[in-house]
């Protein structure tokens, strides 16, 4: 390792204009606190519809160690880390929110874990200052069936502020994959691993983009790529309904043949069973097309992100 460790700081950013300026006090400070690490800031702008792309193209033109990327549409934050990984040139690489939810003074504490010989190191949420309580609700539940039906590894109250060795980015960036959680994919590709706890802070200002449609997403996307349970669910269920059909089949022919039911009186069973075995079937068609989709959108090999502009224009 070189005798000045850098550290790429790597920050994806939608809409935040009203944070930029925090964000900038507090980094600034940060990166002159300390000669151990030679930092470079990233950060990637999520084709902002405000001034974000303005303010951080005059932070740097102050600061040499902040390179800004816009994208040509919002790709979405894992995108965003994908594109801020594929330029960075630290040793290391680390990521934060611009919302300022993750203290940037943390980062340091990472650094001391991966000095100490860790690949990865996970800032884990203990406690989240400012959320709804549906959000928290929704967090656990995330989390807690990764974990069971996943990713074992994965933080019981998650993870969203982590430190890469350069071998880890390298073989991430290596990864043709799009449909998928960032974070679970570097779970999933193992290597040493530490944890670092801390508590999420409330946004500095402004609200969260990070909607229940984008929540949904992430949920199927994590499924989907890390797990088979969902087909190995649609096999048993398909098992199961076979079985009551035929058990049920079975019941009504005994019970003509015995004169305990008569004819026309099975109507609104029928009707029930009908109702019930298509709505299963249409919901495992709608499972299967969720796998068949990001096959065939692997396949197209379309990029996962377009670069409209970059400050300084010299680098890439």
């Amino acid at each position: 390792m070189n005798a000045v460790t850098r550290i790429s700081v790597i920050i994806p950013a939608y809409n935040e204009e009203s944070n930029i300026p925090i964000l900038r006090e507090r980094l600034t400070a940060l990166f002159d606190s300390t000669s151990d690490y030679e930092f470079e800031l990233i950060v990637v702008d999520d084709h902002s519809a405000d001034a974000t792309f303005d303010l951080l193209r005059a932070w740097a033109e102050a600061d040499m160690r902040v390179r800004v990327i816009r994208l040509s549409r919002n790709f979405g934050s894992h995108a965003a880390f994908h594109a801020g990984l594929a330029e960075c040139t630290g040793d290391a690489a680390t990521f934060l929110a611009a919302d300022l939810q993750d203290p940037p003074e943390l980062v340091l504490d990472l650094a001391r874990q991966w000095k100490a010989g860790s690949d990865v190191v996970w800032a884990v949420r203990t406690a989240r200052e400012g959320e709804k309580t549906s959000v928290k609700l929704f967090s656990r539940v995330y989390y807690e069936t990764l974990r069971r039906l996943a990713l074992a590894e994965m933080p019981s109250q998650g993870a969203d502020f982590f430190l890469l060795d350069r071998k880890v980015i390298d073989a991430y960036l290596k990864i043709p994959e799009k449909n998928t959680s960032f974070m679970c994919m570097v779970l999933w590709m193992g290597f040493r691993q530490s944890f670092v706890p801390y508590v999420k802070q409330a946004r500095a200002s402004g609200i969260s983009k990070w909607t229940l449609s984008k929540k949904i997403k992430l949920l199927v996307d994590s499924f989907v790529s890390f797990s088979f349970t969902p087909i190995r669910m649609m096999s048993l269920l398909g098992v199961l309904f076979a079985l009551g059909g035929f058990a049920f089949a079975s019941f009504v022919i005994v019970a003509r043949l015995c004169g305990w039911i008569v004819a026309g009186t099975g109507y609104a069973a029928l009707m029930t069973v009908l109702l019930v075995g298509l709505g299963l079937v249409m919901l495992m068609l709608g499972i299967m097309g969720e796998y068949l989709w990001r096959a065939f959108d692997e396949a197209r090999g379309r990029p996962r992100y377009i670069v409209e502009d970059r400050y300084p224009a010299d680098h890439g």
